[in-house]
């Protein structure tokens, strides 16, 4: 090995070292930080095991959903925890209208959600996301407060607001400034 390479890899090993733990940790401090200021956090709904949706889908019919295991209703009364745990007040809970995201939103902040169709998953119909996508935005762009705003969707939905494929579960924390989203951090399931 030659010593450039070599001082290459050493210089690769401490960069990554510094992007470990340490960038995770720094990332959910301070998504849970700009959620104390109302601040904004896309949930993707909690574990709910397959992908999509079963053929026969129903809107108004759980027993056609895919939805939550334990595992995913223990994650989801975890997430209520830990914004009480660290005094995070919930000025507004929105939730898809699939079973799954509702089931999060309810175990984890109950009494509060309300369904909002700008959320709801578009997985099936890209065609849908568009337009949806801008009404998300907006709603987004509008929240002032006071307290965060919480919403439960899904994957595709987070991924067309910012980019990131979430894990199930977990909180995508954002800002908005002059119609542009960007990410503050993220709160791992």
């Amino acid at each position: 090995m030659t010593a450039r390479l070599s001082w290459c890899l050493r210089v690769a090993a401490v960069i990554l070292s510094m992007l470990g733990p340490n960038s995770a940790e720094a990332s959910e401090d301070a998504a849970w930080a700009a959620l104390r200021q109302a601040g904004i956090v896309l949930f993707r709904h909690a574990n709910a095991p397959g992908g999509g949706d079963p053929p026969g889908i129903r809107i108004d019919d759980c027993a056609t959903q895919r939805n939550l295991d334990e595992a995913g209703r223990a994650q989801s009364r975890r997430i209520g925890e830990a914004f009480r745990s660290r005094a995070v007040g919930v000025g507004a809970v929105l939730t898809s209208q699939w079973c799954r995201a509702r089931d999060t939103a309810e175990l984890a902040f109950p009494g509060q959600m309300r369904d909002e169709t700008a959320f709801n998953s578009f997985f099936g119909d890209n065609s849908k996301g568009p337009a949806q996508t801008a009404a998300a935005r907006r709603i987004l762009a509008d929240w002032r407060g006071p307290g965060a705003l919480v919403i439960a969707t899904h994957q595709v939905n987070i991924g067309a607001l910012t980019g990131i494929a979430p894990a199930s579960g977990e909180g995508i924390v954002v800002k908005v400034e002059n119609g542009d989203i960007s990410v503050v951090g993220r709160i791992r399931p």
